[in-house]
Parts: structure tokens; sequence; C-alpha cells
């Protein structure tokens, strides 16, 4: 509520004249910020229909601190043009003045000075007239005194185009006298209290109108990442599909379940530091499944199970170090082990989503962290028709139809495909997934009957969760550069009828 005091001065200004008055004309005679008057008219518009209060706005030309300096120093082509003397002034040393680059253009350019560059010292300046008009410092005067309708539109916009004039908008309010005017000022009550029902006196209390329109205080809550709720919506369908989640809380795995155990060769180019984080503390673990890991070792150096391996000498020094996984498949492999632990096969479908660590380059599409969405079935007999037919089943549940398959290589699976959709969008086919077949070199170390097939693909959850919201930078989405208001907006839900 503004100043009683200011409210009152304004009604009796209202009431001594019959047209209305204007708030700018009041703030000017009381001697106060028109802000002041603003408030005072938008609280007397919250007590009812005291005033009446329309908006207007006019423009008028202002000049700017550089025009208000000139206007009492001289225009920069006049100082230029006084400090010459007769004789001349070396041009190294006009520039040297704060107005002389400036001021000396245009004294040029008004041809009230020369330039003699012959002369023995270097570039010298020279008047060319006896006498000048400052004409720009009269137009900032004229201006200053509020003569602006003297100038020519043309004159006008020279000056704003040199930035010694702004042209100013200012809104202003008439106020008149409302249907339900007085200069006395009656406080609304905002509250019906039960004191006012017991005593019957809220019958001659006058209550501030309700609005029922206004908009609550929006409630303090958390709001889910554009991450988490594209993962959410994986989740669900492969829960649809019959899939039961792996444990994914170990992000600290050792190099054996995260490539050895994967038939992934100990002199692999993705094993190195280029690729990889290694850990200092613990650097190394030690317990493992000691007959799976001499059946690991020797398929790598020998062979076995109808492959020659690759002849090389596997060491457990490279098999027990310790990193941050490169990717939830280190997870499959240790649950298709346990599987393989049972006295008799039943087939499975397990799924994972969670995050992965790689020693990449920060870049518009790469992150050291990110998430991984993978899917394992485990039966009797799997085919590639099979994992064709499984792609093409999750990929309709996601909304993408046209998928292509693409031949690739992968270490531990035989035969690898590439996972390809076609982008509206874009209008081209882009590389949507990873999927193969593990190899029996895998599999049948780990005990899993001859019989068994694995199929598996897997594809990242931060390259959906950019297209679905329009997101060109994953740093926009991972990281400190996220924006929150993002996360505010973004719909929780979408519930399709």
């Amino acid at each position: 509520m503004a100043d009683t005091g200011v409210l009152e001065t304004l009604l009796q200004r209202v009431e001594k004249v019959d047209d209305g008055v204007d708030s700018l004309d009041v703030a000017t005679s009381l001697g106060v910020d028109h802000q002041v008057i603003v408030g005072a008219v938008k609280s007397l518009q919250a007590l009812g229909d005291v005033i009446s209060a329309e908006l207007r706005s006019s423009k008028h030309w202002e000049l700017t601190e550089e025009g208000t300096e000139i206007a009492e120093q001289g225009s920069h082509e006049s100082r230029v043009f006084s400090c010459i003397p007769l004789e001349g002034l070396a041009q190294s040393e006009l520039m040297k003045l704060p107005f002389g680059k400036i001021g000396f253009s245009k004294a040029m350019s008004n041809k009230w000075i020369r330039v003699d560059k012959a002369h023995e010292g270097g570039p010298r300046i020279f008047r060319t007239v006896e006498s000048i008009e400052d004409q720009v410092r009269e137009k900032l005067f004229l201006v200053q005194k509020g003569n602006s309708t003297q100038l020519e539109e043309k004159e006008k916009n020279e000056l704003k185009k040199r930035k010694l004039l702004s042209e100013v908008t200012v809104k202003s309010y008439w106020i008149t006298k409302g249907n339900s005017f007085s200069t006395t000022i009656t406080k609304q009550e905002t509250e019906l209290t039960p004191e006012m029902i017991a005593s019957g006196n809220w019958k001659e209390k006058k209550f501030k109108p309700y609005n029922f329109e206004a908009m609550g205080v929006a409630p303090d809550c958390g709001h889910l990442h554009p991450l988490m709720k594209v993962r959410t919506q994986f989740r669900q369908i492969f829960l649809e599909m019959g899939f039961t989640e792996m444990p994914t809380n170990n992000f600290i795995e050792s190099s054996f379940w995260n490539f050895d155990s994967l038939f992934q060769p100990q002199q692999h180019p993705a094993r190195d530091q280029h690729d990889t984080f290694f850990l200092s503390d613990p650097a190394h673990a030690h317990q493992f499944p000691q007959d799976y890991l001499e059946r690991v070792k020797k398929v790598h150096s020998e062979g076995g199970y109808g492959s020659q391996g690759y002849k090389y000498d596997w060491k457990i020094e490279e098999a027990q170090k310790n990193i941050l996984r490169t990717h939830t498949t280190a997870v499959s492999a240790r649950m298709l082990y346990k599987l393989a632990q049972q006295e008799k096969f039943t087939p499975v479908k397990y799924f994972s989503i969670d995050r992965v660590f790689r020693n990449e380059t920060l870049d518009a599409t790469h992150l050291a962290e990110f998430h991984q969405i993978e899917g394992v079935v485990a039966d009797y007999g799997l085919t590639l028709g099979d994992l064709m037919g499984v792609l093409h089943q999750f990929f309709t549940k996601l909304g993408i139809t046209k998928l292509r398959f693409k031949p690739a290589y992968n270490p531990y699976t035989e035969p690898s495909m590439e996972v390809f959709s076609y982008h509206e969008g874009l209008k081209k086919w882009v590389e949507v997934g990873n999927s193969g077949v593990f190899r029996p070199e895998m599999l049948l170390p780990m005990g899993l009957p001859e019989g068994v097939s694995v199929i598996a693909w897997g594809l990242s959850l931060e390259r959906p969760t950019m297209i679905k919201y329009g997101i060109n930078n994953i740093r926009e989405l991972v990281g400190h550069k996220v924006n929150l208001q993002m996360v505010y907006d973004s719909p929780i839900c979408r519930l399709d009828s």
C-alpha cells in the first residue's frame, strides 16, 4: 500500500479538476519520483472504483551522457578547432586528446581544418576558416530546454546517430474521478474472521473483491530430469516385454568382468588409457571364480570350444586392474555366469539402464559419463532372425518403425549388427544402437549348455532424449550447463486416451 499522505494528496488533486490530472505532472509538482505516484494509483484502484486511470504513452527526446557533455563544453569538432593555434598543431599531438579522433574527422568533413602531410615534423593540422559556428551544441541546447520541436526529424536522427540524443517513451496515467470517488480512504478488509461473524459487524465492513482468476503460488517441489523421464519410458517397455532388470549398482568393475570374460583381448585398443578410467585405490581386484578364470585364460591364450583363441600370453595382472566400467555388458557377463551355475538352465530376459564411463574428449555429442541401455535374451536355438524380431518389437514400442541393419564387428558378438532408424526430421538414416549374438568363446567357459544362444543389443539413453527434447548439445542435458528451467517446464508424463 502506498503512503497514506500521497494517496490523500492525489485524491485532493483529482477533486479540484473536472477533466482529470496527469500522474507525471503530479509527480513533478510534488517533487517525488513518478513511480511513487504510479504506486498510489495502483493502491487506489485496488480499493474499488475510487478513481479511473487511463494509461497513456508519449515520446520525447533526451540528451545522452555524451550529449550533455557537448552541451556544456562544445562539440568534438569545435573543441578540435579551438585547440589549433595559427601556426598549426602536429596531428600526433591532436590524436592524444580524448576528443581528437572524432573531432578531427568531423572538422575535416566541415572543411574547418586541413592537413599538411609534407611538413618537416610530420603531418600538421591548420585552420582553414577564421571562425566557426557550433551548430551541434546549439541544437542540443534546444533539446535541453524542451524545444526539440524546432528541430527537423532529419537533424534529430543525425544527433541520434552520433549517440548524442535518445528517444524516450514515457508512460503516465490520466487520472479522473471514479463512480465511488471519495477523498477519504476506507481500508478494505481482506479476510472474514470468526469474530466478525459472531459479532455481526461484517455487515458494516467493506471487503476487497476476491480474484478467482489469480494464479496460486507454485508449490516447492522436486522435478524429474528429462533423462529420468525417458529412462522410465524405456524401463516400462522392457517390463511390458517380460524382461527382468539387472542390478547395476557397481560402477567400479574389474578388467576381468569388463573385458576378459567377454572374450575381449588384453591388447584391444579400448582397454588402454585413451578409453578407460583406471582406479588407483584400490588398483586391483583379487576375488574371482578360480575355475572360470582358468577357462577364460585358456580360451584367450590357447583357444577351445572350436576356437583357436587369440594366441597371446594372457596375464592375470591385466585382468585384476580396477576400472570405471566402460559398458553395462560387464553386468550381463556376471548375470550370465550366475545363470550358468544353476543346476537346470532356464531361459531368461534381462535388461539394464545405468551409467557407464569412457575417457572421451568432451564435445557436443560425447561425455565422459553417459547412460547405456542393454537388453539380453538367453534361450535354446536363438538366431539372428530372433534378434531382428525382438529389435523390431522393442523399437516399435518406442514409436520407431523404419529399421535397417548393417553388419558390424564386436569382440564378443558374432554376427554383429548396427541398427539404423530413419529420422523424419533430418530426412536421413541415423544409428540408434548396436546388437549381436554372444560368441561361444564367451558363453561356453561360463558353463552354459552348448545349445544355448544369447542375443543382446544396446543403445545410449542420451541420444533419444536429445531428439525428443530438441537438444543439440549433450552438455545442455548433463552437467553444470543444464538449464534448470527446461527441467521445470518439461511435462512429467503424457497419457494418451
